[in-house]
């Protein structure tokens, strides 16, 4: 199967956005893909959220899902809108982080809202609290499509082991990562996390992530694809742009079948926090 990666440098403007992923989306389906998927957030990068309440909408509203719809009809492709911001109707006007895989048939197959909010110090001078704008999902998502089984998360999930390990238990053969990673965070941390949620779970870990300057706001890239046992086998750098990639799901039954941790768990107690116990 091939996959389209699309790295973008989204602005605040979601009309503009969706310009430029249908001609990336284009590009990638020139290039041979059935499956093609865009970062976090690719709707609107904003810090201001009088902003995204200008211009966010209903998920029933939104004009850039329905023109994603469109695109994956037109073309017959599965499509991860990896992340689109949309209001929710909550009482404290929080939005939702909310990641969407559309069928071929243009309609929503599944859908998943962020459950870790990104409520990070990374420097002095760089500070996120996502949960002040967003407000956390609760329900995890796999995904039937027409050629596996798909789990979803979002940017900061990464760093929760346990989600990706019962995605994977529940059948995922494929981990969607979509992300807009700070590059503080991405040069020391980005890597080594999807490798290793890839390397655990024994599925293809796709990610593809915003890059550079967004209206105040910085984003690593290196959209990465990293196969089961944990090779990468794409890192798209710090350009916006398209890239295409083969992957077969059967390494998928083969790294599992070498290490089959998934079905190794045993039960085990509490950890308890206990004094010296040395004697004489």
């Amino acid at each position: 199967m091939r996959i389209g990666l699309v790295q973008l440098n989204s602005s605040d403007d979601p009309a503009a956005n969706l310009v430029q992923m249908r001609r990336d989306i284009g590009t990638a389906v020139e290039g041979g893909a059935e499956f093609v998927l865009t970062p976090e957030v690719s709707n609107c990068v904003s810090l201001s959220r009088s902003h995204q309440n200008d211009v966010l909408h209903l998920e029933a509203d939104d004009p850039t899902l329905a023109g994603l719809r469109d695109i994956a009809q037109q073309h017959s492709i599965w499509l991860l809108a990896g992340s689109l911001g949309m209001k929710t109707g909550d009482a404290d006007g929080r939005f939702a982080n909310r990641s969407l895989m559309i069928g071929p048939d243009g309609q929503v197959a599944g859908r998943y809202d962020k459950i870790h909010m990104f409520d990070v110090q990374v420097t002095e001078t760089e500070t996120f609290k996502e949960s002040d704008g967003y407000r956390p999902g609760a329900d995890t998502a796999v995904v039937q499509t027409g050629f596996g089984k798909v789990g979803l998360t979002i940017c900061y999930d990464i760093r929760f082991p346990h989600l990706h390990r019962a995605l994977a238990k529940a059948g995922a053969q494929i981990i969607t990562v979509p992300a807009a990673f700070s590059p503080v965070t991405g040069a020391a941390h980005w890597h080594v996390l999807l490798r290793a949620r890839a390397i655990e779970t024994g599925c293809f870990i796709i990610a593809p992530a915003q890059t550079g300057q967004h209206n105040g706001r910085a984003t690593y890239g290196h959209s990465l694809v990293v196969a089961p046992w944990g090779e990468v086998l794409l890192d798209m750098g710090e350009e916006p742009g398209v890239a295409c990639l083969d992957i077969d799901l059967a390494e998928v039954g083969k790294a599992r079948q070498r290490v089959p941790s998934l079905s190794h768990d045993r039960k085990y107690s509490a950890p308890i926090l206990r004094g010296d116990e040395r004697t004489e």
